[in-house]
C-alpha cells in the first residue's frame, strides 16, 4: 500500500482535476443553452424556405441545375465535420469511424470519394491513414458563423457546378438531446426539394401569382441562400452535438473523480488507522519489555 504522502497528494490532485472538469461543464452547459436557442429560432426559417422554393419550382414548372440529380452518381465528395478540439466522448471519433466505414463499403460503387474536412480531429484522423483532403478547415472560430458556412457553401456550389462531383454529401452530428447525438450522412447536392404544398388541401399559396423577377431568378436566389442556411444549420447541429458531448464527458469525469477520492480517503483512512496500529503495538511492546 502505498504511503500516507502518496495518498495525500492523488487526493488533492484528483480534487483539482475534479474542480477542473466541473468548471468545463458549466462552460460547456452555457453555450449548449445558446447553440440550442440557434436551432430552434433556425429551424422553422430554413423549412419554410425549401417550401417556398418547392412550391414555386411546382407551380412555374422551374427546373435548376443543384436541383436535378445526376443519372449516375461516379463521383462523391465528402464533406466531414468534425472539432477543433477533444474532451468530448465519442463526438469526433463516431464521426471518424462513420466516414471510413462509409469508405470501405463505397469504395467499389464509386469512381472517386475525395474529402473536405472542416474541424482538425478528423483531418489528423485520416491524415494517420494517409488519406488527404482537397481541403482541411481548421482553428474554426469560437462559434459557426454564417459567413464561414456561406465560403463552404459556395465552394461546393463550384465544385458540383464545374462537374468534379456527382454528389456531395455531408457526415455531421446531428444534435438531438444533451446526452444523444446522431450521426447523419445528408446529401447537399443535388438539393432534395420536399413535395409543392399545393398537394395539401388548403393550401394559400396562389397557383396564377405572377412573378418579378422572374420565377427562375427567384430560384436561383432561394436556392443559394437555402442551402448556405442548410450548411450553416448543419454547422450549427454539430456545435450544439460537441457541447452536449463534452458537458456529459465532463459530468462523467467529474464523478469518476468524486468516486476516486472516496476510494482513496477510504484507503489513506485504513493506512492511518494501521500506522496509528502499529506505533501502539511497538509502545505497548516496548514497555512490556521494560518490565
Amino acid at each position: 500500500m502505498a504511503n500516507l504522502k502518496e495518498i495525500r497528494i492523488r487526493i488533492e490532485s484528483t480534487k483539482n482535476t475534479q474542480q477542473i472538469t466541473k468548471a468545463m461543464k458549466l462552460v460547456s452547459a452555457a453555450k449548449l443553452r445558446k447553440a440550442q436557442h440557434n436551432i430552434t429560432n433556425m429551424r422553422p426559417y430554413a423549412v419554410t424556405l425549401k417550401q417556398v422554393i418547392a412550391d414555386i419550382a411546382a407551380t412555374q414548372k422551374v427546373s435548376h441545375p443543384l436541383m436535378m440529380p445526376k443519372q449516375s452518381a461516379n463521383n462523391v465528395l465528402l464533406v466531414v465535420l468534425t472539432s477543433d478540439r477533444g474532451l468530448c466522448g465519442a463526438f469526433n471519433s463516431s464521426i471518424n469511424k462513420f466516414a471510413e466505414r462509409y469508405i470501405a463499403d463505397n469504395k467499389n460503387k464509386y469512381e472517386k470519394i475525395d474529402f473536405i474536412f472542416i474541424g482538425k480531429r478528423g483531418a489528423d484522423f485520416f491524415a494517420r491513414k494517409n488519406i488527404k483532403g482537397l481541403e482541411s478547415i481548421t482553428k474554426l472560430e469560437k462559434d459557426i458563423s454564417y459567413n464561414l458556412a456561406k465560403s463552404v457553401a459556395e465552394k461546393l456550389i463550384a465544385h458540383y457546378e464545374e462537374g468534379h462531383y456527382d454528389e456531395v454529401r455531408l457526415i455531421y452530428n446531428e444534435f438531438k438531446s444533451a446526452i444523444s447525438q446522431k450521426v447523419v450522412c445528408e446529401t447537399l447536392l443535388p438539393v432534395e426539394i420536399e413535395t409543392s404544398s399545393f398537394s395539401a388541401e388548403g393550401s394559400k399559396f396562389a397557383a396564377d401569382m405572377i412573378f418579378d423577377p422572374s420565377p427562375e431568378k427567384i430560384i436561383e436566389d432561394l436556392l443559394k441562400k437555402s442551402f448556405n442556411l442548410q450548411v450553416y444549420r448543419a454547422m450549427s447541429e454539430s456545435v450544439a452535438s460537441e457541447h452536449g458531448a463534452r458537458m456529459t464527458a465532463m459530468e462523467n469525469s467529474s464523478n469518476n473523480a468524486k468516486e476516486m477520492i472516496n476510494k482513496l480517503t477510504l484507503n489513506y483512512n485504513k493506512a492511518r488507522q494501521e500506522k496509528i496500529t502499529t506505533e501502539l503495538t511497538e509502545i505497548v511492546s516496548g514497555a512490556e519489555s521494560l518490565k
